[in-house]
């Protein structure tokens, strides 16, 4: 009983998490654009049914059934068609200037757009639409959502970094082998004949504190580390601290094959798929690890490495979907660092929060750590130049910016606000194959998610 309220516990931390980053994304549009005076019809959490709303002067307050979205309405989101525009018909026909082609399915999308934009805007308040404003404003509305985002996260890392801290290794001994065993090796005890291990040998013990080795001070274990792995078949004289002793220990480091590991710790492979070795020595001992909490200038580079992460699964996205297909489909195991859905972020806060073998700090600080990777990936997703998120309104503004800076210097006449709606059909396209990704992603993450630790 108590393990289902663990795992509820940790999806509940996540919804609400989730929730709340949406909401605050939605402040980040709506502050600007009231700001600017646009006209704000509605400011809504989730999509569906609305569960709770409240006017507050001209604007609506609410939460719907559905929470995986939110949305501002603003007056004018899209300009009118100009009354001297030439529209063309599903078949290639032309119709008169001053009728609207209602022909197809995409002509008819484009004019429901403009009338659903057309009716947000009261009269006499024609001034108050986002389409008039000037394009610096309308960058900065569409950006404020997910430039919250960022904000939220960058809060977020910082609590992890620099209040949880984070496990590192230290220069105290946390294990040592008793034997040597051969690269691969997932044997827990030492088979008979098996040559005993150089830390074993010169007496080194758990909780032993690397002072020095060989005459260089030791202040980090991968220190430590890189001293042995050049030394094999040398004398070293190993400083520690064992309790409030100070002991000298002669290690003789022991030339051994070991795998090559990049710098996330993961084996090293060659073209042929076979794992690479190196011949380095060998001591046999492994660090303790404790938490350190980081210093502020650590939170920075931890978002931008971040964000780096995002854009390239976001870049690479089209055949990661193709792996995930693979593995919901074929069996096989999900990648670790793909794609999930929002029902795969709660299995995995769910399993977190209960692992009892973790401790609570660790568990609460992965939680926390999981919303701030989930709101920089709002962020980076919201970027993506494609209506209707909200670097699709930016990069209509930008190009409309553009096109009246170039009529300016040639001395032409201002072309006007970018006629947005016509690429309804576009967005139309872009929000099918997102629903499409997200159904794939979901089904995924139910049949064979991805496995967390």
């Amino acid at each position: 009983m108590e393990t289902v309220l663990l795992y509820l516990l940790g999806i509940l931390i996540v919804v609400v998490g989730l929730v709340l980053s949406i909401g605050l994304h939605e402040i980040g549009h709506l502050v600007p654009a009231k700001a600017f005076g646009v006209k704000v019809g509605q400011y809504m959490i989730g999509f569906g049914p609305t569960i709770f709303s409240r006017k507050k002067g001209e604007t609506e307050y609410g939460v719907k059934a559905i929470p995986l979205g939110g949305y501002i309405s603003m007056s004018g989101m899209f300009p009118p068609q100009k009354t001297a525009e030439v529209a063309e018909d599903a078949v290639g026909g032309r119709v008169s200037a001053g009728r609207t082609a209602t022909t197809g399915m995409f002509q008819t999308l484009v004019q429901d757009a403009r009338t659903a934009s057309a009716e947000t805007v009261d009269e006499g308040e024609e001034q108050r639409t986002f389409y008039r404003l000037a394009v610096p404003k309308r960058v900065v509305i569409m950006l404020g959502g997910p430039v919250m985002n960022l904000l939220i996260a960058i809060v977020l890392f910082g609590v992890v970094l620099c209040g949880f801290g984070v496990q590192q290794a230290t220069t105290t001994v946390g294990s040592v082998s008793e034997c040597v065993l051969p690269a691969g090796s997932t044997s827990t005890t030492c088979p008979a004949g098996a040559t005993q291990s150089p830390g074993a040998a010169a007496g080194l013990q758990p909780r032993d504190e690397i002072v020095s080795i060989d005459g260089t001070r030791v202040s980090s274990w991968d220190q430590s580390t890189a001293i042995i792995q050049k030394s094999a078949g040398e004398k070293l004289d190993v400083v520690v601290l064992r309790g409030h002793q100070r002991l000298t220990l002669e290690v003789t480091p022991l030339l051994t094959k070991r795998y090559v590991t990049d710098a996330a710790g993961n084996i090293v492979t060659d073209s042929s798929g076979t794992r690479a070795t190196e011949e380095v020595g060998f001591v046999g001992i492994g660090s303790a690890y404790a938490r350190v909490q980081q210093p502020v200038s650590a939170v920075l580079p931890a978002v931008g490495s971040n964000v780096a992460s995002v854009a390239t699964l976001i870049w690479h996205l089209p055949e990661r979907l193709v792996g995930v297909a693979q593995a919901a489909f074929g069996g096989g195991t999900r990648d670790a660092n793909g794609p999930v859905s929002v029902v795969g972020v709660g299995r995995m806060a769910g399993e977190v929060a209960t692992l009892n073998s973790v401790p609570v700090l660790d568990r609460a600080g992965y939680l926390v750590g999981l919303l701030a990777s989930l709101n920089v990936a709002l962020f980076v997703f919201n970027l993506i130049p494609l209506m209707p998120l909200d670097g699709g309104h930016v990069a209509g503004a930008v190009i409309e910016g553009v096109r009246r800076f170039v009529a300016r210097l040639l001395g032409r006449p201002d072309p006007g606000p970018v006629d947005t709606a016509k690429v309804i059909p576009l967005t139309f396209v872009v929000v099918t194959v997102l629903g499409a990704m997200s159904l794939l992603l979901i089904y995924a993450d139910i049949v064979n998610p991805v496995k967390v630790g």
